[in-house]
C-alpha cells in the first residue's frame, strides 16, 4: 500500500529547505562579487590597494571573513573615497559591522534590508542623494545606527520620515542628524526598550515631543536646530537623560520640573525657545550638570545659583534678580497665580522681570507701585485660581472672566481690604462661593458648578474716611442666574473688558478727591526742587572731577550681565561736554544726548578697577611686569590686594585713534557677552583720558608659542603629544564656542600660538580678541579690512580681505601643523621653497607620506601608537587648510575628531567603547562589541561625553558639502 507524506517527512524535508536556503545566502562566492562590484564603484579605488584576487585577502583593516570566507566587516572609514555604492550591498548576509563614514559618496544609499545579523552602521557623513524605502527592514540584530550628515537625502522629494521598521527592541543608538528628516517624530521611538541615544538635529521635524517619551529610558536626546514646538512635558518624565538639546526650536510653555529629578543631567541646552515661566530651582543642586543654556526664552522669577563650574547662558532682564536673589513678594504671588493658571504664552511671555508694573499684561499700579488691578479676559487662563493672589495687599480689582479656569474661588481674596471688584464669569468654577464684604463686586455667572447658596452675608471692614459698619449687615450683592418666573434685576457682569460698575459706596469717596490731587500736586513740586538741588550739586562734583582722570566706566550692580540696562555718564577730560546714553541688552547706545566722536558708551563688565589702582599693581607700569607685546598694546602683569594675578593689556594714548579705540570697543563688547573656559576671560576694563586698559585672567603658564619655540630658552620641558593633543582640543573647544554662539556668530581673525595661552595645569584659552569680528545676523562672514598675522592666513581672507569662520579653521590648520613639527608657520631661516610650513606641510605629505614620520617634532618620543593618533591630526590639519573655504570642516567636526583622540591615546583608560554621536555612557555592550570598536580608534567609552563636547554649541558635527579629499589627494591645495 502506498504510503503519503507523513509529518516527520515534512519536518525533515523543512529543514533541510531552510539550510539549502542558508547555505545560499551565506555564499562567500557571492560575498565576493559585491565586493568586486562595491570596488568597482570606488572611483579612486587604487588607494586601497585592494589587488588580491581574494576580498578575503585584502587589507584586514578594511574587509574581514570568517573560516568559510563570508564577509563579516567592511570598514573605509575617513578614506575620501568617492564615487558610489553596490545597492547588492544587503547581500553580505553574515555582515555585522558596515562603516562607509566620512567619505564623498554620491547616488543613493545602500539598502540594508534583510541584514538579520547587522549589528553596527555607519553610513554618516558623506553625499548620499537618497535612501532606500526599505533601508531598515529585517535589521533584527541591528544596535547602533548611523545616517547623520547626509543633508541632501530625498532632498529633491521633501525628505523622509523615520519608517516604522525602526521599531527594533535591539536598537540602542539612532542618529539621524542633518539628514533630511520631516514629519512628525514616531511616538514607537519613546517605548524603544534599549533605546539611550537619539539625535535628530537639524532637519525639518514639526510637531512635539510624544507624550510616550515620558519615562522612556533615553539618556541623550538632541533634536535642536528646527521647527519642533510644543511642551516639554514628556522630558520631565525622562529622569535618566544625561544630554537634552532641543535649542532653536518653537518650544513653549514652561521648564518641566520633573528635569530635576534627572540626577545624571550633564547638558541642558532649551535656548532660542519660547519657553516661559520659572526654572526649576533643583537645577541648580543636580551633581552632574556642567551646562545650561537657556537665553532667548521668557523665562522669568528667581534665578537659581549654579555652581562656578557650570556654564550657564541667560538673559538677566527677564528674571526679577541676581542669581539665588528672592523675587519680591508681589512678582512672586504673581508666578505663583500664572503657573497655577497653566502658564498662558499670550500672558507668559510679558510677565518677565522685576517690576510687575511695567508691560505686564493686564496688571496695572498705582503711583507708588501697588497692585490695583488685574484684568485677563478671554486670555485662554486654564488651572485654577492661586490663593497667592490674597499676598496682593492693595489689590482692588480682579476681573478673570471668559477663560477656562476651574477649582475654587480662594477664600484667600476675602481679606483684601481694598477689593472692590471680582469678576470671574464665564469659566468652569465650583466648589462653594467665598464670603465676600458687601463693598466687593462679586460677579460670577457663567459657572454652572459654583454653589450659590453657599454665600452668606458678611460685614464690610472698616476703612480709613468710613465709619464703622453696624447692626444688621447688608446683603452681599452678587450677580447669580436668574429664577425661572422670576425678574432678573441683578448687576450683569460686564463684558470683554468693559469696566466693572461702580460700587454704590464707591461714589461717597470723591468728595476727598481734590484733597488727594492738592496733596499729590504739593508733593511734586517738592519733589522737583529737591531733585533740581541734587542735579546742581552733581555738576559742581563732575566738574571737579573733569579736569582729573575722568569718569571710568563700570556696571551698574553685580550681577556682570551684559543684558541689564545701564544708564553710563562718560566724560573726557579733553571735552567739557557731558553726555548721558542707555546701553541695551546687546550692547547698542539707544539714546544719546550727543553724536561727537568723543563721546564713548561701553558695555559693562564684571568688575571696575580705576586707573590708579592698577597702575598700582603694576608697580607703575614697569618694564619688569611686562609680559607681552602685541598689535594694540602692552600686557603687564598684576597682583590685587587679595593675591588675584592679573593680566592688563595697555593701549597708550599714542596708539589710541579712531582704530585702535573701535577695537577696544570690540574686546569690550565681545569678551563682556562671551563666557566660555577655554576663552581667556575679561575681569574688568578702565577708560581713562586717552587710555584704554583692558584686565583679564592671569594665565601663568604663558602662551603656546612660549612652550613650542621658546622651552630651551625658559629652561621647560618640550611639550609631550598628549599634552599638545589636549591643548589643541581646548582651543578647538573654544573656538567652536565662538563660532556657534547661540545667536551670533564670533570670528577670531588672529589665530597663533602667542594667542592661546596655558593655564598651570596646561589646559588651553584663547586670547586676544581685539581682531575679533562679530558677523552680521544670519550671516558668518564679513568683508573687513586686512588684520591678523602672515603665515595663519586664509588664502581668500589674504587676497579678498573677506573673513569668514572659516578662515579661523584655516589658523587653526596651521597651528595643528606647527605642533606636529615644531616649526614655525614662516620661518625665514628655511629656504624659499620651505618658509611657508603650509606649503612645506602639504607637499611632504602628497610626495610621500613616509616622510611624515620623519618630519614630527623630534622631541616627542613617537611610538606605534602615538604615530596612529599623529596621522589622524594631520589629515585634519590638511583638511583645515584646504584651499577652498567650503572645503575646510566647521569646528564642531574638528572637535569630534580631536575628542576621541585624546582619550584613546591613554592605554590606561581603554575599555573598549566606542562612544558614537558623542556620548560616553556605559551601553553595556558585550565584549566582541567593544573590541570592535577600540581597535577601530572610535571614541573612548571612559570619555564623558561633556569631555567630547564640552561646552560645545552645536550637536551637529558639521562636514560641508565640498569638504576636501583625503589629504593624500591633489586637490589645488
Amino acid at each position: 500500500m502506498a504510503r503519503g507524506i507523513t509529518p516527520r517527512l515534512c519536518v525533515i524535508l523543512g529543514l533541510v529547505l531552510a539550510f539549502s536556503v542558508c547555505v545560499s545566502l551565506a555564499d562567500p562566492a557571492n560575498d565576493k562579487l559585491v565586493l568586486e562590484a562595491f570596488k568597482a564603484g570606488i572611483t579612486n579605488s587604487a588607494t586601497l590597494g585592494w589587488t588580491d584576487p581574494d576580498p578575503c585577502n585584502w587589507n584586514s583593516h578594511n574587509v574581514k571573513c570568517d573560516a568559510s570566507g563570508n564577509v563579516q566587516e567592511l570598514r573605509v572609514r575617513m578614506l575620501g573615497l568617492t564615487g558610489t555604492v553596490t545597492p547588492m550591498l544587503n547581500q553580505l548576509s553574515s555582515l555585522n559591522y558596515l562603516e562607509l563614514n566620512f567619505n564623498y559618496f554620491t547616488g543613493p544609499m545602500p539598502s540594508l534590508a534583510g541584514l538579520s545579523n547587522l549589528v553596527t552602521a555607519f553610513l554618516d557623513d558623506n553625499n548620499f542623494s537618497t535612501i532606500p524605502a526599505d533601508f531598515f527592514d529585517g535589521l533584527t540584530s541591528i544596535f547602533e545606527l548611523h545616517v547623520e550628515n547626509n543633508p541632501k537625502l530625498n532632498a529633491t522629494s521633501g525628505g523622509w520620515s523615520l519608517p516604522a521598521s525602526l521599531e527594533t527592541p535591539s536598537l540602542s543608538i539612532l542618529c539621524v542628524t542633518n539628514a533630511s528628516v520631516t514629519g512628525p517624530l514616531p511616538s514607537f521611538l519613546g517605548t524603544l526598550p534599549s533605546l539611550k541615544r537619539f539625535e535628530a538635529a537639524y532637519n525639518n521635524l514639526q510637531g512635539g515631543i510624544p507624550d510616550s517619551f515620558a519615562g522612556s529610558s533615553l539618556q541623550i536626546l538632541k533634536l535642536n536646530n528646527q521647527q519642533m514646538n510644543g511642551s516639554l512635558s514628556a522630558v520631565g518624565g525622562m529622569i535618566g537623560l544625561q544630554f537634552l538639546w532641543v535649542q532653536v526650536n518653537n518650544f513653549y510653555g514652561p521648564v518641566p520640573t520633573g528635569l530635576e529629578k534627572a540626577a545624571g543631567l550633564q547638558s541642558l541646552r532649551i535656548n532660542d525657545n519660547d519657553l516661559v515661566g520659572r526654572l526649576p530651582s533643583g537645577l541648580a543642586t543636580l551633581p552632574a550638570l556642567n551646562e545650561l543654556l537657556m537665553n532667548n526664552n521668557k523665562l522669568t522669577g528667581e534665578l537659581p545659583a549654579f555652581a562656578s563650574t557650570v556654564t550657564e547662558t541667560f538673559d538677566a532682564t527677564t528674571f526679577c534678580a541676581a542669581a539665588g536673589v528672592a523675587c519680591s513678594k508681589n512678582v512672586d504671588s504673581l508666578l505663583d497665580f500664572l503657573a497655577m493658571a497653566g502658564y498662558p504664552q499670550q500672558v507668559a511671555v510679558t510677565w518677565i522681570g522685576p517690576d510687575p508694573c511695567t508691560g505686564w499684561t493686564g496688571v496695572s499700579c498705582d503711583a507708588s507701585g501697588e497692585i490695583v488691578s488685574i484684568t485677563l479676559v478671554s486670555y485662554g487662563l486654564t488651572g485654577t485660581i492661586s490663593p497667592s493672589l490674597g499676598n496682593l495687599t492693595s489689590l482692588k480689582s480682579l476681573v478673570l472672566s471668559r477663560n477656562a479656569l476651574t477649582g475654587a474661588v480662594p477664600d484667600s481674596l476675602t481679606t483684601l481690604s481694598m477689593l472692590t471688584t471680582v469678576d470671574v464669569s464665564n469659566n468652569s468654577l465650583s466648589g462653594p462661593l467665598p464670603v465676600f464684604p458687601a463693598t466687593v463686586k462679586f460677579t460670577y455667572t457663567g459657572n454652572p458648578l459654583l454653589m450659590p447658596g453657599a454665600v452668606t452675608p458678611a460685614p464690610a471692614p472698616a476703612s480709613v474716611g468710613s465709619p464703622p459698619v453696624t447692626g444688621t449687615p447688608p446683603t452681599v450683592p452678587v450677580v447669580s442666574p436668574p429664577v425661572a418666573g422670576t425678574p432678573a434685576n441683578v448687576p450683569t457682569a460686564p463684558v470683554g473688558n468693559e469696566p466693572p460698575v461702580e460700587s454704590p459706596q464707591t461714589s461717597k469717596k470723591t468728595a476727598g478727591i481734590g484733597a488727594v490731587i492738592g496733596g499729590v500736586v504739593g508733593g511734586v513740586l517738592v519733589a522737583v526742587l529737591a531733585g533740581f538741588l541734587v542735579f546742581c550739586l552733581c555738576k559742581r562734583k563732575q566738574k571737579k572731577l573733569q579736569g582729573g582722570n575722568g569718569v571710568l566706566i563700570h556696571p551698574r550692580g553685580d550681577s556682570g550681565s551684559d543684558s541689564e540696562l545701564m544708564k553710563v555718564m562718560v566724560e573726557h577730560s579733553y571735552s567739557s561736554a557731558s553726555h548721558q546714553a542707555t546701553v541695551g541688552s546687546n550692547g547698542d547706545s539707544l539714546h544719546s544726548g550727543s553724536s561727537s566722536n568723543d563721546h564713548q558708551v561701553m558695555e559693562q563688565g564684571q568688575m571696575f578697577m580705576s586707573i590708579n589702582m592698577l597702575r598700582n599693581v603694576t608697580n607703575n607700569f614697569s618694564e619688569q611686569n611686562i609680559i607681552g607685546r602685541g598689535g594694540f598694546g602692552v600686557v603687564y602683569r598684576g597682583e590685587l590686594e587679595d593675591g588675584t594675578q592679573i593680566a592688563v593689556k595697555r593701549m597708550e594714548a599714542a596708539v589710541v585713534s579712531n582704530k585702535g579705540l573701535s577695537e577696544f570697543q570690540s574686546e569690550i563688547a565681545v569678551l563682556t557677552k562671551v563666557k566660555h573656559r577655554h576663552l581667556v576671560g575679561l575681569l574688568g576694563y578702565c577708560a581713562d583720558g586717552n587710555e584704554r586698559l583692558l584686565v583679564y585672567e592671569y594665565m601663568p603658564q604663558g602662551t603656546l608659542s612660549q612652550h613650542l619655540f621658546e622651552y630651551r630658552d625658559l629652561q621647560e620641558k618640550p611639550l609631550t603629544w598628549m599634552m599638545r593633543l589636549t591643548i589643541v582640543l581646548d582651543v578647538a573647544r573654544g573656538l567652536e564656542y565662538l563660532h556657534n554662539l547661540a545667536h551670533r556668530s564670533f570670528i577670531h581673525r588672529d589665530l597663533k600660538p602667542s594667542n592661546i595661552l596655558l593655564t598651570d595645569d596646561f589646559r588651553a584659552k584663547v586670547s586676544d580678541f581685539g581682531l575679533v569680528k562679530l558677523a552680521p545676523e544670519g550671516k558668518f562672514s564679513v568683508e573687513t579690512r586686512l588684520a591678523g598675522t602672515f603665515g595663519y592666513l586664509a588664502p581668500e581672507y589674504a587676497v579678498t580681505g573677506r573673513v569668514t569662520t572659516k578662515a579661523d579653521v584655516f589658523s587653526f590648520g596651521v597651528v595643528l601643523m606647527e605642533l606636529l613639527t615644531g616649526r614655525r608657520a614662516l620661518d625665514e631661516t628655511q629656504s624659499e621653497e620651505n618658509m611657508h610650513l603650509v606649503t612645506w606641510f602639504q607637499r611632504m605629505m602628497i610626495k610621500n607620506n613616509n616622510n611624515f614620520r620623519s618630519s614630527v617634532d623630534h622631541t616627542m618620543n613617537v611610538d606605534d601608537e602615538t604615530y596612529s593618533t599623529m596621522t589622524i591630526v594631520a589629515e585634519l590639519a590638511g583638511h583645515c587648510t584646504s584651499r577652498e573655504p567650503y572645503q575646510r570642516p566647521d569646528m564642531s567636526h574638528v572637535v569630534n575628531v580631536l575628542a576621541p583622540l585624546v582619550e584613546q591615546w591613554k592605554p590606561s583608560t581603554r575599555n573598549g567603547e566606542e562612544e558614537a554621536c558623542g556620548s560616553g555612557e556605559d551601553l553595556e555592550l558585550s565584549l566582541p562589541q567593544a573590541l570592535k570598536q577600540w581597535q577601530e580608534f572610535e571614541f573612548d567609552g571612559d570619555m564623558t561625553y561633556t569631555q567630547r563636547f564640552d561646552d560645545s554649541k552645536s550637536s551637529l558635527p558639521v562636514r560641508p558639502l565640498g569638504f576636501a579629499d583625503s589629504f593624500t589627494s591633489t586637490d589645488g591645495r
